[in-house]
């Protein structure tokens, strides 16, 4: 009954192939938020897949209804050891985007899981089957081993994580009595670099909003007209230039941190963000002046532009265009309050004469928000040592994701330290057609969390009671 016995356990269930049958089944389940044909299918993964395989573990299972007829149901699944012990709360999303038939190398089918080299192809090898499943068999491995988990353990699954989450915050404050816990360990988003374990505490948020100018009613000839009137396609993208940039510096000060903290700047000092092989090569002069590559992703704001459109680019005229749009998001860390940030675009071209230019939200005005759990909490370090201890190297640490995840729900409405643990890369095409796992990842994964959980039964941990 040791620590290595139940690593070795969880590396005997991937090296058996067991893993790939379990993430197999539960890939051919067609189950996208995204696609409304597809609706029972979101149903099927937690009652089909996900209800006997928690229920094998000893959880007790119930699934409820979304608060939000938009979203897909919840799954809440317990396994209450000793009311003295730890209670952990761990997060997986069971939805994931459209499949993008036909659009596949090699003519793959999204739905059946390829083993081709060391990647496993797939719709949700990566985002999130792959990743929860890796979780929850780490899980049986310690219980097989030790046979008890030491903790209390609590898992969430959502079916709408693909759509934004509807519901999950509304349905975390009905239900926080039954989602109490005291600590979150959850898996999504990707390692730092493939082949470097790592830690993250939280994501940036993001607001998506549309800049807009419309002027006139119809086009008017260019000939006739140009240098007598106004060019919505002149005035949108001059409006951009005195929000952003040539470089993406953001040139608004209330859209950007004030300061990073000591401790951030400290761990990203360690750290080199870069996509792999595959990835785009990182470019040291984008974004804002002074800082790092590192720091620009996961401490700082960033002001993209997604789309534009101004007039007909498939059937250009010689006319000045009327009307003009540019949709644009900000990705922010917890340093701002996302509230102020389209008054402050607003009187920023006010300011420089844009008042033709209209600041609009979309989506009911949701806004994913921000969150971040210091690298100095004691949580993280005790993670950081357990990952250490396992792999043998010292795994990145991050703030926060550069990209966005729920996490303010459990760090805000249920009030835990959030400690994520990806086993998936940047590279991995996961909305896209070809979304993949890598198999280094996914075993040392397993056994990664195996160790992780060992070490939280073992009770030489933080101070641990929340509430």
């Amino acid at each position: 009954m040791t620590r290595d016995a139940a690593i070795a356990k969880a590396a005997d269930h991937f090296d058996s192939g067991a893993f790939f049958e379990d993430l197999s089944r539960r890939v051919a389940i067609r189950s996208s938020a995204q696609v409304r044909d597809l609706r029972p299918e979101l149903d099927r993964y937690l009652v089909e897949e996900m209800t006997p395989t928690l229920e094998g573990l000893g959880f007790t299972v119930t699934i409820h209804a979304n608060p939000d007829p938009r979203g897909g149901p919840f799954l809440v699944a317990e396994r209450l050891e000793n009311p003295n012990l730890p209670t952990l709360l761990s997060y997986g999303h069971g939805d994931v985007v459209r499949g993008f038939e036909g659009d596949w190398r090699d003519d793959r089918d999204p739905w059946s899981m390829v083993k081709d080299g060391q990647r496993w192809y797939g719709r949700g090898t990566a985002d999130n089957k792959g990743q929860h499943s890796i979780n929850l068999a780490a899980l049986a491995s310690v219980l097989e081993v030790r046979g008890s988990l030491g903790f209390n353990c609590k898992i969430l699954l959502e079916m709408s994580e693909e759509v934004g989450s509807v519901g999950l915050g509304a349905f975390a404050t009905d239900h926080l009595q039954e989602l109490r816990a005291d600590l979150l360990i959850a898996s999504d988003g990707p390692r730092l670099a493939p082949d470097q374990p790592t830690l993250f505490m939280g994501s940036r948020g993001a607001l998506n909003f549309e800049l807009t100018v419309n002027l006139r009613e119809g086009a008017h000839h260019s000939g006739n007209w140009g240098g007598l009137i106004s060019n919505a396609g002149t005035r949108i993208a001059n409006a951009l230039a005195v929000l952003v940039g040539p470089k993406g510096e953001i040139l608004v000060p209330e859209l950007r941190p004030e300061e990073i903290p000591a401790s951030v700047r400290q761990v990203l000092s360690k750290v080199k963000v870069g996509g792999g092989e595959d990835g785009p090569a990182v470019e040291e002069d984008w974004g804002q002046p002074g800082l790092t590559p590192t720091e620009r992703v996961f401490a700082w704001n960033a002001f993209e532009v997604l789309a534009m459109k101004v007039a007909n680019p498939e059937r250009v005229a010689n006319a000045i265009p009327p009307d003009a749009t540019a949709w644009c998001q900000i990705r922010f860390t917890v340093d701002r309050d996302p509230a102020t940030f389209l008054p402050a675009i607003r009187a920023h071209l006010d300011a420089n004469g844009f008042h033709d230019v209209a600041v609009g939200q979309k989506n009911d005005g949701f806004v994913m928000r921000a969150s971040r759990l210091l690298p100095d909490h004691p949580w993280v370090q005790w993670a950081r040592a357990s990952l250490r201890e396992t792999t043998g190297m010292e795994p990145a640490i991050l703030p926060n994701l550069g990209g966005s995840l729920p996490n303010d729900v459990f760090a805000e409405t249920l009030g835990l330290p959030t400690i994520w643990v990806p086993h998936s890369y940047a590279a991995c095409s996961q909305h896209a057609p070809n979304e993949h796992a890598l198999e280094p990842i996914l075993r040392e994964g397993l056994q990664i969390m195996a160790g992780l959980f060992w070490d939280l039964g073992e009770g030489e941990v933080p101070e641990w009671r929340t509430k």
